[in-house]
């Protein structure tokens, strides 16, 4: 090996890493609105495009350019990653759905506190996906915070934040003022 070669190296990734942020300069804005459009939303919408390079730098050869079938290829991939994420998010709601269908412990007609709990439940729907795991972990598994935080793969204290904006937004509701 000689002294040149781990020069020869280091200009080769440094140009790499140059040609790639060129082209995530050139074509993040258009696969964000592209994402977005599909998906309606825009916070996705940044996941799918971060997913798309990530799969552009992993597949970038050394001495490759970028050529006239990098856009088409960049589309595709973030049509699929759409595409993936749509049909993701149906079958988990389908999954909470199923979940929600099924029969649930039985109460005692006469608990206080089953019209509250029933209205609770029936409320849900204004959560965010994430908030809706946070308390139904909480409440219907009695889970602590640290095993929420496993679960959620989230830090403890994140986990308390969710929990206390979505009990926030549910006793809006609950209390008739419906705003979330």
């Amino acid at each position: 090996m000689s002294e040149k070669e781990p020069l020869i190296r280091a200009s080769d990734t440094l140009q790499r890493q140059r040609l790639i942020e060129a082209v995530v300069a050139e074509f993040e804005q258009p696969l964000l609105r592209y994402t977005a459009r599909i998906l309606r939303n825009g916070t996705l919408a940044q996941d799918v495009v971060q997913n798309v390079f990530v799969k552009l730098f992993r597949q970038w050869q050394p001495h490759q350019r970028p050529n006239a079938a990098l856009k088409p290829w960049l589309f595709r991939v973030a049509h699929n990653e759409a595409v993936d994420l749509i049909r993701a998010e149906e079958r988990r709601k389908g999954l909470y759905k199923r979940c929600a269908d099924e029969p649930h412990d039985v109460p005692s007609p006469d608990d206080p506190l089953e019209d509250q709990r029933q209205a609770v439940f029936a409320s849900l729907e204004i959560l965010t996906i994430e908030e809706r795991q946070a308390v139904l972990l909480r409440l219907q598994q009695g889970m602590s915070y640290d095993d929420i935080a496993a679960v959620m793969n989230r830090p403890r204290g994140s986990v308390g934040a969710i929990l206390h904006v979505a009990v926030k937004k549910l006793a809006s509701k609950l209390q008739g003022r419906g705003s979330v």
